[in-house]
């Protein structure tokens, strides 16, 4: 019995953990060649960086701010290898001392042109894995449309603005069509027809109003779509309890990663994963929205099927509504292998 199309999650994303030395070197142990590394100084505060093979390894984003897109050719990686990445002596992923969590998805390289929908982009897909890296030009033209490549709707698509200082723009299914979430910031959901055209996106496009968060005229925009496979990524919604023994969310997987924010109210984008500190229940915290250094946790379990709440945390479990992105391993892979909890 085939329980998930994805049998080693560990080919479509991984999490690695190594403290720099501020020397050229080569970070190995991804599993695969990434096409998107999201990366965190974890002792030290320091802005995130994500880095992708679409614009290329010497250019980053940084999702706890609204800069626009840097260039730099010693700052970041300097290549991309079949299990990781090449780093010089000056490159923020090598700070000496500095330990490092860098977080890695497979799409499928440098991509190519796409010619649905309104605007032409260039696209990196994994349809496999339910990933692709879509890069564009936009027009401001509401109802303009871009296509993504995944062959199925996305649940999730976080957009920046390359070229002008505009706040991270993240679509969610369980939040909605007419509004939006800022990653770079922690306010609550904010609603407008200039995010999306209160369209949802269908199994080729993603639609796009008049905002210069999304659809800058004549500027280069890029976004990370997401769709939901089983048993490896789950983008879903949950109510809290404020109760210490809190809600357990059913992901039908082992998460390895996930990101939980609180779409209703003011709070952080929080950030956990199976390597920081690897177990139950210390799984230490790292904000999207912040550059601050990494806190300790004990605020939830994750489970071989799901996670569980463990304190009343406002950025978690209060009486709220949450939405949360997560990717792990099934829970019966289709070799047999069962997930355990930590």
């Amino acid at each position: 019995m085939a329980y998930t199309t994805i049998d080693d999650s560990g080919l479509f994303f991984n999490t690695i953990l190594y403290t720099g030395d501020g020397t050229t070197k080569t970070i190995s142990g991804v599993g695969f060649q990434p096409d998107m590394v999201w990366g965190k100084g974890r002792n030290s505060v320091s802005s995130h960086s994500v880095i992708d093979a679409v614009r290329g390894v010497t250019k980053s984003i940084f999702p706890d701010t609204d800069a626009v897109e840097d260039t730099n050719a010693t700052s970041y990686l300097t290549g991309f290898t079949a299990d990781g990445y090449t780093v010089n002596s000056a490159s923020n992923f090598n700070v000496n001392t500095r330990t490092q969590v860098n977080w890695n998805w497979k799409a499928n390289g440098a991509g190519a042109l796409n010619e649905v929908g309104s605007i032409n982009s260039t696209v990196s897909v994994n349809t496999t894995a339910g990933f692709s890296i879509v890069k564009w030009t936009g027009n401001v033209t509401s109802g303009a449309t871009v296509g993504h490549g995944l062959g199925t709707t996305p649940k999730m698509i976080i957009v920046k603005n390359l070229d002008s200082t505009q706040y991270w723009c993240v679509y969610h299914e369980d939040v909605g069509n007419t509004k939006a979430l800022y990653l770079n910031v922690n306010d609550a959901q904010a609603t407008s027809t200039a995010f999306w055209n209160d369209t949802s996106p269908t199994t080729s496009v993603f639609s796009l109003g008049s905002n210069n968060n999304t659809n800058g005229s004549g500027e280069d925009l890029i976004a990370y779509c997401f769709a939901e496979v089983a048993g490896y990524s789950k983008f879903g919604s949950y109510d809290g309890n404020n109760n210490a023994d809190g809600n357990f969310i059913y992901t039908g997987m082992k998460p390895s990663f996930i990101i939980i924010k609180r779409y209703s109210s003011t709070d952080d984008w929080v950030m956990f994963d199976n390597k920081r500190e690897g177990y139950n229940a210390n799984n230490d915290i790292l904000r999207a929205n912040t550059d601050a250094a990494e806190g300790n946790s004990s605020d939830l379990d994750i489970l071989s099927n799901g996670f569980k709440l463990r304190s009343t945390w406002t950025s978690i479990n209060t009486n709220s509504g949450y939405i949360y992105m997560a990717f792990g391993q099934p829970i019966i892979s289709n070799s047999g292998v069962c997930a355990t909890a930590r």
